[in-house]
C-alpha cells in the first residue's frame, strides 16, 4: 500500500467540488510532475468576497468555504491521481467551463495570457480522514505524517472514462 506526505495545498471549496464530484478538472499555469497527491484544504482565500464571488455556485460556497479543523491542523478527505495534462490557450478555455465550477472571468482573470494546463484528476475519497499539518509549501508541500492511499473513488469508473474522454475530445 503507497503511503504519502505530498499534498497539493488548494481552496476547500475546490477541494469538496472535485470531492462530490461537482469537478474534474483543475486548470493551472504550470503542470505538474506528480502522479499523486493529497488534496490539503487551504483557507488563504476564505474571506475574500471578490474571488468566492467569482463561484457559480454560491450556497455550495457558503457550505464549504472552511475546512474542519484548527490551530494549522486540518481534515484532509480525498486524494487524486493525475490522469492526464491538457495544454490550451487561454482563449480556449471556456470549452472547459462545464468540468469546473469557476465562472469565465474568474479563470480568465487567473490565466491572463497564459497558457492553460489542465489537469484531468481522479478523485478517491479517503477510507479515513486525517488531521494533518502541513509544511509551508506554495504550490505542494508536506504533512506531517504519511497517509495510506486507501480509499474509493469520487465517480465509477465507467463515468470517469467518460468525462476524460469528452474532456480530450474538447477543443
Amino acid at each position: 500500500m503507497t503511503e504519502i506526505t505530498k499534498c497539493l495545498n488548494e481552496w476547500n471549496v475546490t477541494i469538496e467540488a472535485l470531492g462530490q464530484g461537482k469537478q474534474t478538472i483543475l486548470i493551472r499555469k504550470y503542470g505538474t510532475t506528480l502522479k499523486e497527491f493529497l488534496l490539503y484544504p487551504t483557507v488563504s482565500y476564505a474571506l475574500k468576497d471578490d474571488v468566492l464571488n467569482s463561484f457559480q455556485d454560491q450556497e455550495f460556497v457558503k457550505d464549504n468555504l472552511l475546512p474542519a479543523g484548527e490551530d494549522g491542523e486540518y481534515e484532509v478527505k480525498y486524494y487524486a491521481t493525475v490522469e492526464g495534462v491538457v495544454e490550451k490557450p487561454s482563449s480556449r478555455i471556456g470549452a472547459f467551463n462545464k468540468f469546473h465550477i469557476w465562472t469565465r472571468d474568474h479563470v480568465k482573470d487567473y490565466l491572463g495570457r497564459k497558457l492553460a494546463q489542465i489537469w484531468i484528476l481522479r478523485i478517491y475519497e479517503l477510507d479515513e480522514s486525517q488531521m494533518l499539518k502541513r509544511n509551508r509549501g506554495m504550490r505542494y508541500a508536506n504533512v506531517d505524517h504519511p497517509v495510506k492511499l486507501e480509499g474509493k473513488p469520487v465517480l465509477s469508473d465507467d463515468e470517469f472514462e467518460k468525462l476524460k474522454e469528452e474532456i480530450l475530445n474538447t477543443k
